[in-house]
């Protein structure tokens, strides 16, 4: 995300919290958790999403599938028409394709706008990053530059 966040410039910018309970009907029921709706907000607040997806064994992450599934339960349909712009970054060779496909999905679920530029996924992701979270390889910056300027230009269009 640091990478992301340095390529984009000057703007202000919020993390999300994804640290939320497992999605449960049962705890709904009792009312959406205070962090959920926390989070919700901040996605229908933003200008635009950067959503980083990490892959694990071939798909998308548990804790950003439980975010979505819970931000989905909140009224208002925080994600519906929002900018938004998926990185992926993996061990394997493909730079997290697989998770990059399924949270693209998920999000279209949602009514994202995600942005059809080429995938913006490093592989080798251990050796691709310097210590301070910025990337080590001119190809990888490039790709994530052309993601943030299309970003910034669906921005720009309104």
């Amino acid at each position: 995300m640091k990478a992301a966040i340095t390529s984009f410039g000057a703007a202000e910018v919020e993390i999300g919290d994804l640290n939320l309970p497992l999605y449960d009907g049962d705890l709904e029921a009792k009312g959406i958790p205070e962090a959920v709706t926390k989070l919700a907000a901040q996605i229908a607040a933003a200008d635009a999403i950067i959503v980083a997806n990490p892959e694990y064994n071939k798909g998308i992450s548990g804790v950003l599938k439980n975010a979505l599934d819970w931000s989905s339960r909140v009224p208002g349909d925080a994600f519906r028409g929002k900018p938004t712009l998926l990185i992926g970054a993996a061990a394997g060779r493909t730079g997290g394709e697989t998770a990059y496909f399924m949270t693209r999905n998920c999000l279209a679920q949602l009514g994202a706008a995600v942005l059809a530029t080429p995938a913006v996924l490093v592989a080798g992701a251990y050796g691709e990053f310097n210590e301070d979270g910025t990337l080590k390889s001119e190809v990888y910056q490039k790709s994530l530059d052309g993601g943030i300027a299309a970003l910034r230009e669906v921005c720009a269009r309104g």
